[in-house]
């Protein structure tokens, strides 16, 4: 289990995690907010590539500042990764294993498992460069897997792929998480209604919503309106306008709203929880 314990953290004069208390255990993790909310500076933090200022991070109830042997436990996947096109894919998981410090001679056992878990043997000898961009996503994923890794912690794993793409790389998360933990980066709401055990939601440096898909939800029960494009003159208070959309012939507007709208309400979604968590609309 990973624990953050009153994590804070500046640049210069911003704040970009603020008294931030959050326990990762066994399971997917979706770590959900808008661009600037502070996942990318947690995720380093838990990663040790930022030095703590104030705060601490627990692995299995050690401090990382007493015992940082932890990171030989984690594998990371940035959102950008790719580099070395010039490699092939076996050469580009010698030179991570390299990195991660695994013995010469056990290198090329845990190179072959490790693609083998993500349907990339046939293309071990393949340049990198050659790869779609989903592949090279998948190879990512593999080189998150040597050491056998028990935290992976994942940036934006979607951005920039197409639908299918997509659809296979959250079918490949999902086949390895089982005795780890996994913990995703993303603004993209239907990822992590797709994969995730439990979703946080961070919003400039703060925690400000946590729980599984129903919690999430429940955060904009009675707040989630269905307002006639007619009506939308008659919207009252505070509200934002999720989107707008044809229904049975009629133009609609989805609504969220902590006051009384000339609509109908309807059932929350996820997107619909965060949405109201993070305009500040469920108080």
């Amino acid at each position: 289990m990973i624990t953050v314990n009153g994590l804070s953290k500046m640049f210069k004069r911003k704040k970009a995690l603020d008294d931030v208390t959050v326990s990762f255990a066994e399971g997917m993790y979706g770590l959900l907010g808008p661009n600037g909310a502070g996942k990318t500076t947690l995720m380093r933090s838990m990663l040790g590539l930022y030095p703590l200022q104030r705060g601490d991070i627990l692995y299995n109830n050690v401090s990382i500042k007493k015992d940082s042997r932890y990171l030989k436990n984690i594998g990371y996947l940035p959102q950008k990764f790719g580099l070395f096109k010039e490699l092939t894919v076996y050469e580009m998981m010698e030179y991570f294993a390299t990195l991660r410090k695994i013995k010469k001679e056990e290198q090329r056992s845990q190179i072959e498992i490790s693609l083998e878990q993500i349907n990339l043997t046939e293309r071990m000898r393949d340049k990198v460069g050659a790869l779609s961009g989903g592949m090279v996503r998948r190879l990512g994923i593999a080189q998150t897997l040597l050491g056998d890794s028990r935290v992976i912690i994942v940036d934006e794993p979607t951005a920039g792929l197409d639908p299918e793409e997509r659809v296979r790389f959250k079918n490949l998360l999902a086949t390895i998480k089982k005795g780890r933990t996994i913990i995703i980066s993303t603004h993209i709401v239907e990822d992590v209604e797709a994969l995730c055990d439990q979703i946080v939601i961070i919003d400039q440096g703060k925690i400000v919503g946590e729980g599984d898909s129903a919690s999430i939800r429940k955060i904009a029960q009675g707040r989630v309106y269905h307002v006639t494009e007619a009506a939308e003159a008659d919207l009252v208070g505070d509200f934002f306008v999720e989107k707008r959309y044809t229904m049975n012939g009629e133009n609609i507007l989805r609504v969220i709203s902590n006051e009384t709208q000339p609509g109908e309400t309807v059932q929350p979604t996820i997107e619909d929880g965060y949405l109201c968590r993070i305009k500040r609309l469920d108080r």
